[in-house]
């Protein structure tokens, strides 16, 4: 029987049942070694690996022994049994070895720069230049089937409840809300630019408006944003849009596709994790609680708000009594059963927050039956125990102050928390809960908020949600205090998705924008396609995005965006292997009817 050009099997695939065999195998030399004039190489392919001998009687030996790790081979042998004490039982192939017979090098490598088949400690520009290379490595194949695998079950997930998957333009209109935009000249329209998509909102709206009930994608994105270990330039999110729903209708069809997601991949790692969706959180109660929007609820430590006790008469801290003459706020976070830890504890945390800009991180120790600290001797006893009573605090119990204006009071108590859950967990008071994904909803964001730089009323989150008020809240209330049908998707302190129930009346998209700034003009100018649409008459309806690359990296437990891709650009979002963004030629540039005006150097 003729074999194979190039394998009988895959390296994953050779048992004691092929003992005896003559089998072909193909892949790329994942190690060589010589044990006493037996020369071993370790075979790889995607699958797994399979080792072969030759010994030093073998006419192939001077030939082999001149191949380098990474060149692609065709071995031909038999399947031998391995000796007992040899079995290798972390392989799949362990239990065997093939006696090379005959071997063809496909391709030879040159010197590598740096392993494959251990982890060499090569730094991020030197793997992103040889990404073929990297990408060769066990765990990054393993991160790129995750990938794969991942978007194939919310396909499967999707199609199954009744969605329909669709394309939307890369080529679209430039657009004035969210982030920077990349843009590319028309060569046919001198001075005219499209924009690349920095998600498909008005597609996706306008197929609802086409009458197309259930839309999903695997969309391609892309911001000129400043790059972040978890913000690429270009990315990918699971989009949605139904019509005629209402947000817990909407939270009610994709959760259950999230949490069956995170269900079947949540022991990646190999270690099975718990997945546990919580109570929706109103946006002004996570600020407070949490001190962010996205709030990690792993960390049971809450914040709250004491801004009356040191407003008091007997309160003598004139630090913070300052502040709050101007408006500000005091926040505090509870530290439980902390009156063990040394004063180096407490210090360490002052030590953070003075890197962190702020002058400390002011505490009192309930111990003992009186309070301790440096802010103690300001705050007389019937104060400190009005403390105890807002935030719960016992005998044991401490608990920490920031005190600022109320966003960067919140940002900041935000971090604090962070900051005191670690330490705690670092000194053996495990706080943190593991093994876990808590996800929860955030909603009832503000329509709008107020620029500080700009001086003006913009929009706070997507300018195209339903007011909950409808019109009659855009008319009656102060703008600041419209709330949208707006929401956010937190796991583990990470934001996953945001989306929201759209404005599908023309008359309150108006003076939605109208409130922001926007005229009449502007809106015509750059969403007439779906301004249009609405008036021959739209579907109430509703969506969201997930970030596909944060599913993967919380699946993988990965903090960098770059280590899930196959093929990315580094943090200053160039291409090191491609050369991108590279010069364009002159005669190109003419084409497209463009000069190049260089920076000045400073």
């Amino acid at each position: 029987m003729k074999m194979h050009a190039y394998r009988t099997h895959k390296c994953d695939e050779l048992t004691k049942e092929h003992v005896g065999q003559d089998v072909r195998l193909s892949g790329w030399i994942h190690r060589i070694y010589d044990l006493g004039g037996v020369l071993f190489i370790i075979l790889r392919d995607t699958y797994g690996l399979t080792q072969c001998l030759v010994d030093e009687n073998s006419p192939l030996l001077g030939e082999i022994n001149k191949w380098r790790v990474e060149s692609v081979v065709t071995i031909d042998g038999k399947v031998r049994a391995r000796s007992a004490d040899t079995i290798n039982p972390k392989m799949k192939t362990g239990e065997i070895e093939v006696y090379i017979a005959n071997v063809t090098m496909q391709s030879a490598a040159e010197i590598i720069p740096f392993q494959v088949y251990e982890d060499d400690g090569a730094g991020e520009d030197i793997r992103l230049r040889y990404r073929y290379l990297d990408l060769r490595r066990d765990g990054m194949h393993k991160k790129i089937r995750l990938r794969n695998n991942v978007i194939s079950t919310i396909r499967d997930k999707m199609w199954g409840q009744g969605f329909q998957e669709f394309q939307t333009p890369i080529l679209a209109a430039s657009s004035p809300e969210g982030a920077r935009d990349y843009l590319v000249p028309s060569r046919l329209h001198p001075g005219k630019f499209y924009a690349l998509p920095q998600a498909p909102q008005q597609f996706k709206q306008l197929l609802m408006m086409s009458g197309f009930d259930r839309y999903f994608q695997i969309a391609p994105c892309f911001r000129d944003e400043d790059g972040r270990a978890d913000r690429l330039a270009e990315f990918y999110q699971l989009d949605v849009e139904m019509s005629f729903v209402t947000q817990d209708e909407v939270f009610n069809t994709v959760q259950p596709v999230v949490k069956s997601l995170f269900e079947k991949f949540s022991d990646f790692t190999g270690e099975k994790r718990e997945v546990i969706w919580c109570d929706s959180i109103p946006f002004k109660e996570a600020m407070l609680k949490y001190g962010s929007d996205k709030p990690d609820l792993r960390n049971p430590l809450e914040i709250c708000d004491v801004t009356e006790v040191f407003a008091r008469d007997d309160v003598s801290f004139n630090a913070f009594k300052g502040v709050i003459s101007k408006g500000g706020v005091v926040r505090a976070i509870r530290a439980p059963d902390v009156s063990t830890m040394p004063r180096s504890f407490f210090d360490k945390l002052n030590g953070w927050a003075q890197g962190e800009g702020a002058a400390g991180l002011g505490y009192i120790l309930f111990a003992d039956g009186e309070g301790k600290g440096p802010i103690a001797k300001f705050v007389p006893e019937a104060a400190q125990e009005q403390i105890k009573e807002i935030s719960g605090c016992k005998d044991g119990d401490a608990i920490f102050f920031i005190c600022n204006q109320e966003l960067p009071a919140a940002k900041f108590a935000g971090a604090a928390r962070d900051a005191v859950c670690s330490a705690m967990d670092e000194a053996g008071i495990k706080t943190r809960e593991t093994g876990v994904y808590k996800f929860c909803w955030i909603v009832d964001f503000p329509m709008y908020e107020f620029d500080e730089k700009a001086q003006k009323i913009d929009f706070s989150h997507n300018p195209f949600s339903m007011p909950q008020g409808g019109m009659a809240d855009l008319e009656e209330k102060d703008p600041l205090d419209v709330y949208a049908f707006q929401y956010d998707c937190v796991c583990n302190g990470f934001e996953l998705a945001s989306g929201a129930i759209r404005n599908h009346r023309p008359e309150i998209m108006e003076k939605a924008f109208g409130i922001a700034g926007y005229g009449k003009d502007v809106l015509e100018d750059k969403f007439g396609g779906m301004l249009n649409a609405m008036r021959y008459g739209a579907p109430p309806h509703g969506g969201l995005a997930f970030g596909i690359d944060r599913v993967i990296m919380l699946l993988a437990d990965e903090p960098n965006l770059r280590e899930v891709y196959a093929f990315v650009m580094n943090g200053q979002y160039e291409d090191q292997m491609m050369q991108a963004p590279s010069q364009i030629d002159e005669e190109l540039l003419k084409d497209l009817h463009i000069k190049i005006s260089m920076p000045e150097k400073v």
